[in-house]
């Protein structure tokens, strides 16, 4: 038996790796914007996560979406 056949289907892997890319990234944005009235510099920092984030997964995950 094959293990990888021609017509298998990968959507939810594909799903799942967007998630874990994207995911955290915009929870922390959006806590970020709920906090930006009260506390600016926490806000901030939120942000500033949330974008070193996103530029790390996009290194890791694409990397592995791309099969290197």
């Amino acid at each position: 038996m094959m293990l990888l056949s021609p017509n298998m289907n990968f959507d939810g892997l594909i799903l799942l790796i967007l998630l874990v890319m994207f995911g955290p990234a915009i929870l922390l944005a959006i806590i970020g914007a709920f906090a930006f009235k009260k506390h600016k510099k926490a806000a901030k920092v939120l942000f500033i996560i949330a974008v070193v984030y996103v530029i790390i997964s996009l290194g890791i995950c694409g990397a592995l979406m791309a099969g290197f």
